[in-house]
């Protein structure tokens, strides 16, 4: 796709759905998202499903700001989709895209945007096949808002719910923890810090596809977004009517990470994660799972970082120092549109 030059930007008249309009979609979205499906343009797209269930998410994102260290907002909202789908037993397949433009968006951010999106669909190997696009008047919106609903069908091997978590399961996750929630925050805000923090903004389907169909013990996942992996692993917890016991030791975080969220009064395990997930997974195959995770592109340093005990929904880390925490839900909002 030719690159945008000169200052063109968004105009009210490009949501009105006449010329401007069509020619906003042949010059950016249409050849970015090239498929046969989406070029059907009609109002719902139609495409072939395969036997058994099918799964279905949606979610919206209004990061703020749109680029940051590691992604931006196009990256984040496939990633976001496909993990979502990922981490429930399914494989994605399509994505749909909806638009929402601010009066005065450059061409040039939305280009860029636009053909990050196109670039971790094929990562993902998903297509997306049906969108829309708004542009609302100046101060009405901030920037750009995109929201994206994907679809795929339930692998035949994946069996994950909460009713199969039971005491002596272990507890991985494929990384360190933190890089995305701290990353969005320190290119929003003015600290005088030399850090080179990147967010781990990354398409974790393969993986999880992959774990489902070698493993069938994994029992259950959830990728670590907001919230952290904290609330993620208490809401387990509580849903699952089990105690998860943790090692501190054992949880990656990089030491940048670790050094300015002491600085900074933060605990990296309620900092949002964009490329992170938890499995959990009978003792016997843990070990074999981590192997597999070493391998992959998205996944460092790996590791098996506790285990699921009987209890009533208590999640206890067991801190370096050899104290036990106790750690519960995020409350409030220290990192707002983080995602």
């Amino acid at each position: 796709m030719a690159a945008q030059t000169g200052n063109e930007v968004i105009l009210l008249a490009h949501g009105d759905g006449g010329l401007l309009t069509h020619r906003l979609l042949e010059k950016y979205f249409l050849p970015c998202f090239d498929n046969e499906l989406l070029h059907q343009l009609t109002d719902a797209a139609s495409f072939p499903v395969e036997p058994g269930h099918m799964a279905i998410t949606t979610d919206a994102f209004v990061v703020d700001p749109i680029f940051f260290p590691g992604g931006d907002i196009g990256k984040l909202a496939v990633c976001g989709t496909v993990n979502d789908l990922g981490v429930s037993g399914a494989k994605p397949l399509y994505l749909t895209a909806s638009f929402i433009l601010e009066e005065g968006f450059p061409f040039a951010s939305l280009e860029h945007i636009v053909a990050s999106m196109a670039k971790t669909c094929t990562e993902a190997g998903v297509a997306i096949i049906a969108g829309d696009t708004k542009v609302v008047g100046r101060g009405q919106a901030d920037k750009i808002y995109i929201t994206t609903t994907g679809v795929g069908y339930i692998l035949p091997e994946a069996d994950l719910g909460y009713r199969r978590i039971e005491p002596g399961d272990c507890i991985i996750i494929n990384g360190p923890l933190g890089n995305h929630g701290l990353s969005i925050l320190l290119e929003r805000e003015s600290f005088d810090m030399n850090a080179d923090i990147v967010s781990d903004c990354a398409p974790l389907n393969s993986v999880t596809e992959r774990l489902i169909r070698e493993f069938p013990s994994v029992k259950f996942m959830r990728d670590l977004t907001r919230g952290g992996f904290a609330t993620n692993a208490k809401e387990i917890a509580l849903q699952a009517m089990v105690d998860v016991r943790l090692d501190e030791k054992s949880i990656p975080v990089d030491d940048s990470v670790k050094g300015i969220t002491e600085i900074l009064g933060l605990d990296p395990l309620y900092l949002a994660n964009e490329g992170k997930f938890l499995a959990i997974i009978s003792e016997e195959e843990a070990d074999k799972a981590v192997d597999l995770l070493q391998n992959d592109p998205f996944c460092t340093k790996p590791s098996i970082i506790g285990t699921i005990g009987a209890g009533r929904g208590d999640v206890f880390l067991k801190t370096e120092l050899g104290g036990t925490r106790r750690l519960n839900m995020l409350t409030g909002a220290p990192l707002p549109r983080i995602c």
